[in-house]
């Protein structure tokens, strides 16, 4: 295994000049033809830094944890995809877990930081988290980046657009020439439900369009709460011609229950979702939906983590950069005949 002296030799400098480097320490002053030397080096010898070492110096491990509540939901893909990216970039490695412990006498994530083995989190919580479990991990004044969610007197988050990504899907049912439009959203204490929903609002006011209380179910983000919600929207009267669905996952529940019923997308039934993935693209019919900035998302929560645990700093943000996008599928169309 190479070492700094190997890299220091082939480079024709310091040992101290290629720790400094590689590290990129800021006291690092050397000219950047040298720079890209030791760099050079460094690959040419496949050199790997021995970041135990440099953890007991800076008594930092140079991991960082990232948190969800499902490892195998295909929306998260595209977030630890962005993370992995970014810490890599940054020098760190990402640890991925899931959000089952937080909760009041959880242990895994306070160990994980109390006991050093990560220098910092960025985590995404699920719906049914309770508040007390969320302050005793924040009280702990560790780097805690938040991820679609925010907390009471807490600074350190990064969220997407989700007003702009709900406005965005009904405004296409609106262009199509739908009216009544109705809104599958997730649970009423849920962070992103709150903001789609002023999204859903905001369009069809703007269109002249009634915003009807019995038109919106709140009973979440699974499929089986997307069947629940398309059962639920279809004994109105009159029917919805047209649904928003707050999430992909509800969507495709959704769609199945549609199939079931016998009820007919687009023909009788257009529906628009909030969130893409393959998962979407692959239903029948393949669903139209909004893109959200889930990779930009995972890339700025590491940068934000690491910034507070280099620094201090720390911001709350939103992804409007790229915005979100619509990704127009064969599951809307204008509206057919009633149901």
């Amino acid at each position: 295994m190479a070492t700094l002296g190997d890299v220091a030799a082939l480079a024709g400098v310091s040992i101290s000049a290629v720790s400094r480097v590689l590290s990129d320490a800021p006291s690092a002053r050397v000219s950047e033809a040298t720079r890209e030397r030791i760099v050079q080096a460094a690959k040419d010898l496949h050199y790997r830094p021995n970041f135990a070492g440099r953890a007991l110096k800076s008594a930092r491990t140079q991991v960082v944890g990232l948190v969800v509540p499902d490892l195998t939901n295909a929306l998260f893909t595209e977030l630890m995809h962005g993370a992995e990216d970014e810490a890599a970039a940054r020098g760190y490695t990402l640890l991925l877990g899931r959000a089952d412990d937080v909760r009041p006498g959880g242990e895994m994530i306070a160990r994980l930081i109390g006991e050093g083995r990560v220098d910092g989190m960025v985590i995404q919580v699920g719906d049914g988290v309770a508040p007390a479990g969320m302050e005793e991990l924040l009280a702990s004044g560790a780097p805690i980046v938040l991820i679609n969610s925010t907390y009471p007197g807490h600074v350190g988050s990064v969220a997407l657009d989700d007003r702009t990504g709900a406005r965005i899907a009904t405004q296409h049912l609106i262009d199509l020439g739908h009216e009544r439009i109705a809104f599958a959203n997730g649970l009423p204490r849920s962070f992103t439900a709150k903001r789609r929903r002023v999204g859903y609002k905001e369009a069809l006011v703007e269109a002249g369009l009634p915003v009807r209380q019995d038109y919106e179910t709140r009973v979440g983000y699974t499929a089986d709460n997307g069947r629940t919600a398309l059962r639920r929207l279809m004994e109105r009267d009159p029917r919805p011609t047209g649904i928003v669905v707050a999430n992909v996952n509800a969507a495709i529940g959704l769609l199945a229950a549609a199939r079931a019923d016998g009820i007919r997308v687009p023909e009788d039934l257009s529906v628009a979702t909030v969130h893409d993935s393959w998962t979407a693209e692959n239903t029948w019919p393949p669903l139209t939906a909004v893109k959200m900035q889930f990779y930009d998302m995972g890339r700025a929560a590491v940068r934000s983590v690491v910034r507070r645990i280099e620094t201090g700093e720390m911001a709350d943000e939103m992804i409007t950069d790229p915005a979100p996008e619509l990704i127009v599928r064969e599951s809307t169309a204008p509206p057919g005949r009633a149901v």
